[in-house]
């Protein structure tokens, strides 16, 4: 692969525009992870069980579309705007429109089978048709935004303050517009206000999406003058398939998205049932601004010292443990709890800024191994594992939901037995799920410091040779 210059260097501008890509994405990522089971069991009144099962036949759905998708965005050439830019600006309009679509409240009052096929058809539309045509291109534009490493870092980090940016907004904004309180102090869903609060977060995603599309410069091109046949769709499968770092970060990100939305869905139920406290929800999402600047200015360091893999053990299993003491200990109080998640989240919210850079490590590391550059095909597996983690934290807070005695109807009041498990789900889950990523990474994840710095020796060797000719 031969690099190609626009003209105008790297910068700011790019690491901003690329950060408002994954706000644009997160607009309605987030809030669906956070919120969307909420809207289908407080406001439509649907079982838990079939929301989980929504949610899996979905991932069945994307197993198709992302990899798919990343065929096509592979395949295609790259036009006067860019290969990758030009889908941000074809999709972003569809991904927001279907978003909102799939929070009308005025479908409170439809018979459950029209609930449940309006349910499923916006969902499909907007998670694996939608979502996957818009996210696959942004995710794998980073890769010809530069190709310098240092580079791609910065991408990495900007991505996720990106990401965490749009969490603060949602988990502070949303909980206090959608819940109020009845006479009794239990917390009752404002139907209404849930599709008005999804008709702000759409209008908000095209925006960053647009700035995401006029802030960004494609910089690195593939040269027409040395053609080389494209591999098979088997060849790309078997390639995948053996590619050891490819297969424990999708391992470890199944696990963390298991374990992050767990949370973020629990959490809804946990402040407002255990604590009855939805304002201490707020701040959860708050104190994640002030985690992602923290690591914003030390992630580089920490990575540069201790390396991506190493650190990224440590963090995890940090994090993991101090969750496991939340179980143990059953705090009461809201503040000492979002205090408490606050410090453990300092290793997860490491591991989460790096993440796109172990991808960028996966992408080099099959081109070691197979002479062939397939950003796109290896950014939607990856896609494809981490939409079945939050299947599987849809699906599971459903039916974990389901088996403590939830009761998934307008206005309910839980007993204290759900109470208690609803605790028990939020704290000691992720804890167990933060350690098997810290265990999947130090003993699976083949790419130490080192390896890559070896990785990037041999792959700058071959360009500079190519560059020669």
């Amino acid at each position: 692969m031969n690099a190609g210059s626009s003209g105008n260097p790297f910068g700011i501008k790019d690491k901003l525009g690329y950060m408002f890509g994954d706000f644009g994405n997160d607009f309605t990522f987030i809030f669906a992870s956070s919120f969307l089971m909420v809207f289908y069991t407080n406001v439509l009144g649907i079982d838990p069980k079939m929301v989980g099962v929504l949610f899996l036949v979905s991932r069945i759905v994307d197993a198709f579309t992302d990899i798919g998708m990343g065929r096509i965005v592979d395949r295609m050439p790259a036009g006067k705007s860019g290969k990758f830019r030009p889908w941000i600006l074809r999709i972003c309009g569809p991904v927001a429109v279907v978003s909102f679509l799939m929070y009308q409240s005025g479908l409170s009052e439809a018979s459950m089978t029209v609930k449940l096929v309006y349910m499923f058809v916006t969902y499909i539309l907007w998670g694996s048709l939608f979502y996957t045509a818009i996210n696959i291109p942004y995710g794998s534009m980073a890769s010809v935004i530069t190709d310098d490493a240092r580079e791609r870092a910065e991408l990495s980090t900007f991505r996720s303050m990106g990401a965490n940016f749009a969490s603060v907004a949602i988990m502070v904004i949303a909980p206090a517009v959608i819940y109020y309180k009845d006479a009794n102090g239990n917390q009752i869903v404002n139907a209404r206000n849930f599709t008005l609060i999804a008709g702000v977060f759409s209008v908000l995603a095209i925006i960053c999406y647009l700035l995401c599309y006029m802030m960004t410069t494609e910089r690195v091109q593939v040269q027409a003058s040395a053609p080389k046949e494209k591999p098979s769709a088997g060849e790309t499968v078997k390639a995948l398939v053996t590619n050891r770092a490819l297969l424990a970060i999708i391992a470890a990100a199944i696990f963390l998205l298991l374990s992050s939305l767990m949370v973020q869905a629990m959490n809804n139920y946990l402040f407002a049932e255990w604590f009855k406290n939805t304002r201490a929800l707020s701040f959860v999402g708050f104190i994640g601004l002030p985690t992602t600047l923290v690591l914003a200015l030390l992630t580089g360091g920490i990575t540069e010292k201790y390396g991506k893999k190493e650190a990224g053990v440590a963090g995890m299993l940090f994090t993991g443990v101090i969750f496991l003491l939340l179980f143990f200990v059953k705090v009461r109080n809201p503040w000492v709890f979002v205090a408490v998640t606050f410090v453990a989240n300092f290793g997860m919210y490491y591991f989460n800024m790096v993440i796109w850079a172990y991808i960028t490590d996966v992408i080099d590391y099959q081109e070691v191994k197979t002479g062939n550059r397939e950003d796109g095909t290896v950014y939607g597996v990856y896609s494809f594992a981490r939409k079945i983690g939050q299947a599987l934290a849809g699906g599971l807070s459903g039916f974990a939901l389901s088996a403590i005695g939830y009761v998934s109807e307008p206005g309910a009041v839980q007993t204290d037995r759900v109470r208690l498990g609803i605790y028990n789900i939020a704290t000691a889950f992720p804890g167990i799920c933060y350690i098997i990523v810290a265990l999947i990474l130090a003993f699976a994840y083949p790419l130490t410091k080192k390896v890559v710095v070896e990785n990037s020796a041999i792959l700058a060797k071959r360009r500079g040779g190519d560059f020669s000719e």
